[in-house]
């Protein structure tokens, strides 16, 4: 077990544009979180949700929960696929691929999507969708477990990575301690709703970072929370980005690339683009 609770070393309310919140980015946080090297929230009235027309990644896997919509789901690779409110659509992009999502829902919209970055042996690999409907995404208390594992519960999803992501809701006044594995230096947390205090701060809809150790964090309630939490094991390699991509290095960069624009070509030869 940890010796100590982790401390914050980071904390900030994103970027917001519209209905989005920049949360991490890759030429930013990213560096600190990787393999976490991009996160939006979504938080849009009725009838102001985002589309998201075909666009193209590589290099990376990305992992969107839809707290309160449906999201259908079109990938280059010919699937179609429609994933329900608090289900976790994943997408590998690998050597490359492009993507679109219509959400479907007829009041509010929030919602997560993270990138993750891949190891060289899955960052050119064959790109593939996995679509986890609710009642398939283990949960356990105030524990619902997107990516990895907590205690027995273990999520369907089998990437190649060594990292957690959790949904935690609590009620005002429960104390919840978080443990991580052994390996995890990199974590994070978003409070969603709600305060939380959380190494002796408090905090509201905001980003914090702990620093790189294996401590135990401790969350405080302080009203009715809710809030996503990640840990994992640091990503040894550079970040190599490309406008929609992030690679080990330029070459593998460079590949993705080219890929990408022959998928894209693809698209505009039949009028899908």
């Amino acid at each position: 077990m940890a010796d100590r609770f982790r401390l914050i070393q980071f904390r900030g309310a994103g970027h917001r544009h519209g209905p989005i919140t920049r949360l991490i980015s890759p030429g930013q946080e990213g560096h600190r979180l990787k393999p976490f090297v991009f996160m939006d929230y979504v938080d849009a009235p009725a009838g102001a949700g985002p589309r998201f027309g075909f666009h193209p990644h590589s290099g990376i896997a990305t992992l969107t929960f839809p707290l309160t919509f449906d999201v259908e789901h079109e990938a280059s690779t010919g699937q179609i696929d429609t994933v329900q409110q608090g289900g976790v659509e994943w997408v590998l992009a690998g050597s490359g691929i492009w993507h679109r999502g219509q959400p479907k829902a007829s009041g509010a919209l929030t919602g997560f999507q993270l990138w993750f970055a891949m190891p060289p042996s899955a960052e050119l690999a064959e790109p593939y969708t996995r679509f986890i409907q609710p009642e398939a995404v283990p949960r356990d208390g105030p524990v619902t477990v997107l990516m990895g594992s907590h205690g027995c519960l273990v999520s369907p999803l089998r990437p190649p990575l060594d990292a957690n992501l959790l949904w935690v809701e609590l009620a005002e006044g429960d104390v919840w301690d978080y443990i991580p594995p052994h390996s995890h230096h990199v974590a994070w947390c978003f409070i969603q709703s709600g305060e939380v205090e959380v190494s002796g701060e408090r905090l509201n809809r905001e980003l914090v970072i702990f620093d790189e150790s294996n401590g135990t964090l401790q969350f405080r309630a302080l009203t009715r929370c809710a809030f996503m939490l990640g840990s994992a094991a640091k990503h040894p390699h550079e970040l190599v980005l490309g406008t929609h991509s992030v690679h080990t290095s330029e070459k593998a960069l460079n590949v993705g690339m080219r890929r990408i624009a022959d998928i894209g070509q693809a698209l505009r030869d039949s009028g899908k683009l």
